[in-house]
């Protein structure tokens, strides 16, 4: 397989490889252990219908990234998003102004929290910092903006929670952040990836300024009787 093609099922290949510590095996579908975050994938992409109502009982919502599977009739289809997952292929020829900090003690992680839950709220789980390295720049000693590393496989690196508190926006913060997470990626002989609603129009012109689009994905939201379940799967 070429390393680009782990893109299309990066869950899957995440689990297998850096974050195999952190993964959950329901029959052969691998999820992230949910106080990370709400992830599974399979290697034929097509998840089992006993596997996602097993992982649901312990975490909700949950995300599903393959094709698109069946699923138990305890869930009914609810949105369809379509994102964009987009990678850069060299650094980002910017200065950074700000100060920028690592985010390492749990002070800097229960700040990282209360943040990308004003600004996302419900978007990231306790332990999801300790997936990667995470970056902030503080005003008045508030952390104000932030980015992060989320799935990683051999070869590539995902950037997420790239999230400014709404009273700071308009500064410049996201694109300095993007810049040094993605310098930190690349030094480790990374790639960096991310995925983008295309709702988020906003987010995705400043990426089309050095991202390349790589593929598209739908993401269907469908509620179910006891949980609320995320599925996405590569769109052809």
């Amino acid at each position: 397989m070429k390393e680009a093609q782990k893109l299309d099922n990066p869950v899957w290949h995440s689990l297998r490889e850096t974050h195999k510590a952190f993964s959950i095996n329901i029959d052969n579908v691998l999820f992230y252990d949910p106080i990370y975050c709400p992830f599974g994938g399979r290697e034929e992409q097509v998840l089992t219908v006993e596997a996602i109502d097993r992982y649901a009982q312990q975490t909700s919502p949950l995300y599903v990234v393959g094709k698109k599977p069946e699923y138990s009739n305890t869930m009914i289809m609810e949105d369809n998003i379509l994102c964009n997952q987009m990678v850069l292929d060299q650094p980002i020829n910017m200065a950074c102004a700000s100060q920028i900090k690592t985010l390492i003690t749990q002070q800097h992680k229960k700040e990282l929290l209360e943040l990308v839950n004003v600004v996302q709220p419900g978007f990231i789980k306790k332990k999801t910092p300790d997936l990667g390295a995470y970056y902030g720049i503080y005003n008045n000693h508030q952390l104000v903006a932030l980015a992060g590393e989320r799935m990683k496989m051999n070869g590539y690196t995902e950037l997420s929670a790239v999230v400014t508190h709404p009273d700071h926006t308009g500064k410049g913060f996201a694109s300095q952040l993007i810049k040094h997470a993605t310098d930190k990626i690349f030094d480790n002989n990374q790639i960096p990836y991310l995925h983008v609603s295309e709702r988020n129009t906003r987010a995705i012109k400043v990426y089309e300024k050095a991202w390349i689009y790589h593929s598209s994905q739908n993401f269907f939201l469908a509620i179910g009787t006891h949980y609320i379940i995320m599925i996405c799967f590569a769109r052809n």
